[in-house]
């Protein structure tokens, strides 16, 4: 076993605690990013996509088991959101899409769709609109998800701009 797929099992756990303890304090009218799910696009653009959809699957079993919820929501978004993630992490680009702005697009992407899936399986009122219910459950949370993957481009040597 290579020792970056422990690491990546490894540095889940503070990131876990960092978004359930830290994050709700920073959250915007009950809005919060998931940092979870930056780690998990991260490692894919590093690894591929059969690695990233078996780490979606892993973090959202943990998820699932360490929070309490609903067993198999997060498992089926953070799997689904590793393997679409995994689409651009070819060869020639997985670099360009590491290093640069493109990050947060790709993030933003993989966060409505992670976010779609799992607030399906959430308590959702029936009586909202479902473009409402859309742009309050996987837009507004998949913006601030990708504002703060930003972050992560900060701390990845030899960055570029474009």
């Amino acid at each position: 076993m290579r020792s970056e797929y422990l690491w990546s099992i490894l540095f889940f756990f503070p990131v876990l605690v960092v978004q359930t303890t830290f994050i709700p304090l920073i959250s915007i009218g009950g809005i919060v990013p998931d940092l979870v799910l930056i780690l998990l696009i991260f490692y894919t653009l590093r690894n591929y996509q059969l690695y990233g959809t078996v780490l979606g699957f892993v973090y959202g079993f943990l998820f699932d088991i360490i929070t309490g919820s609903l067993l198999g929501s997060a498992m089926l978004s953070k799997t689904l959101a590793g393997f679409t993630a995994g689409y651009f992490a070819t060869e020639t680009k997985r670099d360009k899409y590491l290093r640069s702005y493109n990050f947060a697009f790709i993030v933003l992407l993989c966060a409505v769709i992670d976010l779609m899936v799992y607030s399906f399986f959430g308590p959702a009122e029936i009586s909202r609109n479902i473009l409402l219910l859309f742009f309050q459950q996987a837009m507004l949370p998949g913006l601030y998800t990708a504002v703060i993957s930003l972050i992560v481009l900060i701390f990845i040597p030899g960055r570029r701009l474009f």
